[in-house]
């Protein structure tokens, strides 16, 4: 592939003008520009499914990220390493939605509904394509919790049933069920696994102890908020399967962060966020049902009873800015432009080169509480410094270094949260290690 085709699929040109907005020039020149790099290194230009080697070898290569780094517009005086709650989106991506925006409010009954709306169905298809699903299974949301919520309150379960969930979900989603218990009656039974586990098998051994016979659904996070543990999903859905329990998994952290598909997880459900890790708008995620499944699943607002087998009854939500979802094929576009495999090895490159030092360099005084080794975690780095509370450090990397992150405090651990992202810099890492070490040898009083 030519670096004129290149830059032609990853600004979505293919596509007639009037269904998928452009790249701006800009951003499209730095894209190709650091894969132009790549290339005339002699490095091929696949999209996806790259060997991993050769993503690996790109993972260090400032040449390569650094025209990334510049498609976002950020506040480079302060070290925001909390992009797992919400990341910056390229300015090429935030642009586009302002545009539409500005356009759905010159005449939103015709602009927004008529003309903007449809193309919704743009981005179901480049989501159903990347998550490897039919597009009559892919439904767009807001959110993960929205997602979440659809399928938690969608399920009919009766007094008594049990449901398997662990004590590292998200919060948000262990109220839901709680709410289920009070009001419905189920029963939940959460269970526990060390951070990080000995192996995966520990976990898919604690789901399995929890079966019993009144056992209707398994929910659990795909990749932990916490640590940024990945969780066996594959093996817990063949768990579950032969048994006729629903698994439900969240995966809010999980999409465009590491690559995988709907077949390599075998599951039925999926929600997610594409505000993290795909860098589109605040306020997108989708949520997939199998086709098979819908007719059962209720929608969280009411839908007309002609919608049952249709994914679209997910997305009776009332009146909703068009913007914000079709925003999500320009930011699909850029994920593309890079490729999951060579984003996934970015990531734990930068993880890496921050954590390993630290460790190496603390002196005994600094933990960290997700596995470094193979494909079990990604860019999340969960650490704790010896005698030092969380929530001090936190305020004292911010307020002595301008640091952002995220303050963990389960009742089994505690630690800070890092997430860097594709536009953080060496730079920026590196200011990260030294305050960390700054802490852990000379405190923070």
């Amino acid at each position: 592939m030519d670096r004129r085709r290149f830059v032609t699929r990853l600004s979505g040109a293919a596509l007639a003008p009037a269904v998928l907005p452009g790249f701006l020039p800009e951003a499209i020149r730095r894209l190709g520009e650091s894969t132009a790099v790549a290339h005339s290194r002699g490095a091929p230009l696949p999209l996806t499914g790259m060997p991993d080697a050769y993503a690996e070898s790109l993972a260090a290569d400032e040449d390569f990220w650094e025209p990334i780094q510049r498609a976002f517009d950020v506040d480079r005086t302060l070290t925001n390493l909390n992009n797992g709650g919400v990341s910056p989106t390229p300015t090429h991506v935030l642009d586009a939605m302002i545009r539409d925006l500005r356009f759905s409010n010159e005449l939103p009954v015709r602009h927004m509904w008529q003309i903007l709306e449809p193309r919704i169905e743009v981005a179901r298809r480049d989501l159903a394509r990347e998550f490897g699903c039919d597009i009559e299974e892919m439904a767009i949301t807001r959110n993960a919790s929205e997602s979440m919520e659809t399928l938690i309150f969608g399920l009919d379960l009766k007094r008594g049933d049990e449901v398997i969930v662990s004590n590292q979900n998200y919060p948000r989603m262990l109220t839901a069920w709680r709410q289920r218990e009070r009001r419905d009656g189920i029963v939940l039974r959460s269970i526990s696994f060390p951070v990080p586990p000995p192996s995966q098998q520990v976990i898919v051994d604690a789901v399995a102890a929890a079966i019993t016979p009144r056992t209707r659904v398994i929910e659990l996070p795909h990749i932990t908020n916490l640590s940024g543990q990945i969780l066996p999903i594959r093996a817990i859905t063949e768990l579950a399967r032969p048994r006729e329990i629903a698994v439900l998994v969240d995966g809010a952290h999980a999409f465009a962060h590491f690559p995988f598909t709907r077949d390599e997880l075998g599951c039925d459900y999926y929600g997610t966020s594409l505000h993290k890790w795909l860098y589109a708008p605040i306020g997108t995620g989708f949520l997939y049902v199998r086709k098979s499944k819908q007719k059962a699943m209720w929608p969280l607002m009411a839908a007309d009873p002609e919608l049952d087998e249709d994914i679209r009854k997910y997305e009776q939500i009332g009146t909703h800015p068009a913007a914000n979802h079709n925003a999500i094929p320009i930011a699909m576009a850029f994920h593309r432009g890079i490729g999951a495999e060579r984003k996934y090895a970015r990531l734990r490159f930068l993880r890496d080169r921050w954590a390993r030092r630290v460790i190496a360099e603390g002196g005994g005084r600094i933990t960290l509480l997700t596995p470094l080794e193979g494909r079990d975690s990604g860019g999340i780095g969960l650490v704790s410094v010896a005698g030092l509370p969380v929530n001090d450090l936190v305020s004292w990397l911010f307020a002595k270094h301008h640091i952002v992150s995220t303050p963990i405090n389960h009742p089994e651990f505690s630690g800070v949260r890092i997430t860097p992202n594709v536009y953080s810099t060496l730079d920026e890492i590196d200011g990260f290690a030294e305050s960390l070490l700054i802490a852990a040898r000379k405190g923070i009083a």
